[in-house]
C-alpha cells in the first residue's frame, strides 16, 4: 500500500480537524495507526490546531434503584470523636543537665521526639520505655485505637440491639 496524493489530502485534512491517528487510519483505510504516525512526522504536520480528542461515548442513563421508604429518614452515624491524647512531658534531664538526644539514646530509653527537630532545645523522652520505643506515657499518645474500635466502644449497645433499632428506623 502506497500513500496516494488523495489518501495525503485526506490524512492533512483530517489530522487539521483534529482527529486522532487511530481515527484518520480508520476513515482511509488499509492502514495502520502507526503508518500515520510515522507519515504525519514526515510530513512535518506535528502542530495542530486542536488538539486530538477521543470520540465521546453517549452517556447511558443512570437508573433509580427503588428505595424501601424514601419518607423514613435513615439514622446518622454518631459523629462523636473524642479528643486527642495530649501528654506534655518534659524531656528527662541527666544529672549533667543535658537531654536525651540521637547520639546518646539506648535501647531501654524513650524515643519520643520532644520539640522541633529544626531547634537547639529538640531532645527525645529518655525516660525508660515499656515493651517498644516509648514510655508508657508516650506510648498512649503513639498508639490510637482504630476507628472501628474508637466507634464500637462508644456504641456500648450490644450488637443485636443496634440491627434491631436500625430495622425498627424503617
Amino acid at each position: 500500500m502506497g500513500w496516494s496524493d488523495e489518501r495525503v489530502a485526506l490524512l492533512k485534512k483530517l489530522w487539521a480537524e483534529g482527529h486522532s491517528a487511530s481515527q484518520i487510519a480508520k476513515q482511509i483505510g488499509n492502514v495502520t495507526r502507526n503508518a500515520v504516525i510515522g507519515k504525519v512526522h514526515r510530513l512535518g504536520l506535528a502542530g495542530r490546531s486542536t488538539p486530538s480528542r477521543p470520540a465521546k461515548r453517549p452517556a447511558r442513563p443512570r437508573q433509580q434503584r427503588p428505595h424501601m421508604n424514601a419518607a423514613a429518614p435513615r439514622p446518622r452515624p454518631n459523629q462523636f470523636t473524642p479528643p486527642a491524647l495530649t501528654v506534655v512531658l518534659e524531656p528527662l534531664r541527666f544529672a549533667d543537665g543535658k537531654t536525651a538526644t540521637v547520639l546518646t539514646l539506648r535501647d531501654d530509653m524513650c524515643k519520643f521526639p520532644i520539640g522541633n527537630p529544626d531547634e537547639a532545645d529538640f531532645a527525645f523522652c529518655g525516660r525508660v520505655s515499656c515493651n517498644g520505643p516509648y514510655c508508657v506515657d508516650h506510648a498512649r499518645v503513639a498508639y490510637q485505637p482504630s476507628h472501628a474500635k474508637r466507634r464500637r466502644s462508644e456504641n456500648a449497645q450490644p450488637d443485636e440491639l443496634r440491627r434491631m433499632m436500625r430495622l425498627a428506623a424503617y
